[in-house]
């Protein structure tokens, strides 16, 4: 084989098995190609009698002329001793599980979205670090992860910890908290068997709390007792932004941050919609119904502002509402109540009012069909309302006609 070039490296085809090219100009600097197409540069050397072998790195993230430095600066040290593959096997062995998730955070989250990201970061920072950081990755066991999971429900974690000027973090912990906080780290660990530092996963076979869902709908009395504080709140000149928010919550059904980091050109006003360039689950159309129409054309554009609810810091978006919300719920009895429970709502509503399952999945931007199951049991109440409602009105033309015979058997009479 050659010198290893761009241009010999480019024309490798993958086969059924992986295989290596090796470089004669560089003796124990080879490439390896996978089925799959991947390419890794490597070295391959001798220590203490074994054949020894050491993965510089991937074709792409290594050019050829940083790979075969590499593997000179390599091939220079073990000439003297060496054994990179023993350093790193050892480095494995000795890595804790702090500097896992930071590795984790670098390279196994390249699928996640930010927002998933950042709240795996937070969990991880309030949670992971402070009770197991300090331990090996290998040392860690099943029974430390069912400790780990207690400790986090019993709130072993729990902080109120000033963020910013006027920013605070609460955590509280609860089982909730520990059973999701445990789905994280069964996949870092994941992350560590596939970067070598594991054979197994501790997570795997951990029964978790179960992850109650807080399914809270307003009833139609509550939605009129929403229309009531946000009538109060725009009379008393409460925050006009966050009434604003809220009115576009319900009309829409989308979530917080959907409305919130809404821009003007997301708005489609000819065909009515909104089309979000990025949500939860990816691009998403949201249909408008007149009232959010008419709540979007009632908003005054501040020029130079791309944001419909933009910050008082010229560039962002509104961030305010939660406050505003805590306030004002109180007003008619709906403590208990929170902004996601609008969204529900409004896919409680479609629900009763007989719309199908699959419909208010698609607007609600659900890409599984279970996450809208939640509703089944209200489009299944609307069923039966249609059912009562038929058979209601057979049974009385069935009643008529059956009264209309016996009549007309008494004249003949």
């Amino acid at each position: 084989m050659p010198k290893l070039t761009k241009k010999t490296i480019d024309a490798a085809k993958p086969k059924e098995k992986d295989y290596i090219l090796w470089d004669n100009d560089l003796p124990g600097y080879g490439l390896r190609v996978f089925p799959s197409g991947k390419k890794s540069y490597l070295v391959q050397y001798r220590h203490e009698g074994r054949t020894r072998r050491f993965t510089i790195g991937l074709h792409g993230p290594y050019t050829p002329d940083k790979a075969r430095k590499k593997a000179m600066t390599l091939l220079g040290a073990i000439g003297e001793g060496a054994d990179p593959s023993g350093d790193r096997s050892k480095a494995h062995k000795d890595t804790t599980l702090e500097k896992l998730c930071e590795l984790y955070l670098t390279e196994g989250c390249s699928s996640k979205k930010a927002s998933t990201v950042a709240t795996d970061k937070g969990r991880i920072e309030r949670h992971i670090k402070p009770l197991l950081g300090k331990r090996l990755v290998r040392s860690v066991t099943q029974d430390d992860v069912i400790k780990f999971m207690n400790d986090v429900a019993n709130g072993k974690t729990k902080t109120d910890d000033k963020t910013k000027t006027r920013g605070r973090a609460i955590v509280r912990g609860g089982k909730g908290t520990a059973t999701r906080t445990v789905g994280l780290l069964g996949s870092i660990f994941t992350f560590a068997v596939q970067k070598g530092l594991r054979t197994d996963n501790p997570v795997h076979g951990v029964k978790k709390y179960p992850d109650k869902r807080n399914d809270r709908f307003l009833s139609p009395s509550e939605i009129g007792k929403l229309g009531a504080i946000l009538k109060r709140a725009e009379d008393e000149d409460i925050n006009s932004t966050a009434v604003t928010a809220l009115r576009l919550l319900i009309y829409t059904g989308c979530r917080k941050s959907e409305i919130l980091t809404l821009k003007w050109d997301y708005i489609d006003w000819n065909a009515r919609c909104l089309r979000l360039p990025d949500s939860k689950t990816g691009q998403k159309i949201v249909p408008l119904g007149t009232p959010a129409l008419e709540v979007l054309k009632d908003i005054e554009k501040i020029e130079g502002e791309d944001f419909v609810l933009p910050s008082s810091d010229k560039g962002k978006h509104y961030t305010g509402l939660q406050k505003v919300w805590n306030t004002i719920r109180a007003w008619e009895g709906l403590d208990d109540v929170r902004i996601h429970d609008l969204r529900h709502s409004f896919a409680s509503v479609a629900a009763q009012g007989g719309d199908s399952l699959l419909m208010i999945g698609k607007m609600l931007g659900h890409k599984d069909p279970k996450t809208t199951q939640i509703y089944a049991h209200m489009a299944d109440q609307a069923l039966h309302e249609a059912a009562e409602r038929i058979t209601e009105t057979i049974s009385a033309v069935m009643n008529k006609g059956a009264e209309m015979q016996q009549a007309e058997g008494q004249d003949d009479d």
